[in-house]
């Protein structure tokens, strides 16, 4: 008779690159459902609610704050990128602003954080809606560009291929680091990848977009690539001055919006720039 004690089956985890697709894949029909129908408002309140997480998510990791400081830098973030989407005078931005640095003061002094604190508070408070709120409005901006949601694509593109190539390149090539004390892993060679890939996407992406020629999709894929790898060293300064590893959780195997929309978060603004400005949008 065997006495022994069986034990339960171990439960396997999921791979990192696997519980990544999994969280992913099954959004993937919603937001291209969201970005390309003729209808707004859905695009809309899917960006402010990223915006109102993402805002949240910096002020977590930055100012150790009570959760009513995080709902404030939430909603100082979707207030600035509302603003900046549906108001056009500069009266009202004036307000917006006013309001954020009145509210960043009035929260300073009534924290009880050490007084050596309420200077980085202030910071925070002032740049997260300028930041995460300012930035991510460029994702909303670019949808109403001809044809609807074609420059949204763009922009992701010009964001995650660039990041991904870098990454592949990167490791299957890359010997000089290029930035070791934000990033130890990037490397000039990767980073070459990516903007390579940004170009080649941006040239790829233009036969499909009026007004945006070979000549355009070059400027814009070394632009938004250049931009994108700037806003994923910029989110690691941020994580690794924190010395946390994900700017959240909300997506398991991706961290939180931030970790997801870094390059997005630059990329957009140079996209919504270049189709404004240049291409007369």
């Amino acid at each position: 008779m065997n006495d022994a004690i069986e034990q339960p089956p171990v439960k396997k985890r999921l791979s990192g690159t696997t519980l990544r697709v999994v969280t992913i894949v099954p959004l993937v029909p919603l937001i291209l459902w969201m970005m390309f129908t003729e209808r707004r408002l859905p695009w809309r309140v899917f960006i402010f609610t990223a915006i109102a997480i993402a805002g949240y998510e910096l002020i977590s990791m930055k100012v150790p704050s009570p959760r009513g400081l995080r709902l404030w830098g939430a909603a100082t973030s979707v207030l600035f990128a509302y603003t900046i989407i549906f108001v056009d005078t500069a009266t009202a931005l004036y307000g917006v602003v006013l309001l954020i640095i009145v509210g960043a003061m009035a929260w300073s002094l009534l924290q009880e954080d050490p007084l050596h604190d309420a200077s980085s508070r202030i910071g925070w408070l002032l740049g997260t809606p300028i930041y995460v709120g300012g930035c991510l409005a460029a994702v909303a901006l670019v949808r109403d560009f001809p044809p609807t949601g074609a420059w949204v694509f763009l922009a992701m593109a010009l964001a995650w291929g660039s990041d991904t190539s870098a990454y592949f390149v990167g490791r299957k090539f890359g010997k000089t680091k290029l930035a070791p004390r934000i990033s130890p892993k990037k490397t000039l060679e990767g980073a070459a990848g990516g903007l390579t890939a940004s170009v080649v996407l941006a040239v790829m992406t233009s036969f499909f977009l009026p007004k945006f020629g070979v000549v355009d999709a070059i400027a814009l894929g070394i632009l938004g690539g250049a931009a994108g790898q700037a806003g994923d060293l910029w989110v690691s300064v941020l994580k690794r001055s924190s010395g946390v590893k994900d700017s959240g959780g909300i997506l398991p195997g991706h961290g939180g919006i931030l970790d997801r929309a870094d390059a997005l978060a630059f990329t957009a603004p140079a996209t919504w720039a270049y189709g404004h400005f240049i291409a007369g949008f």
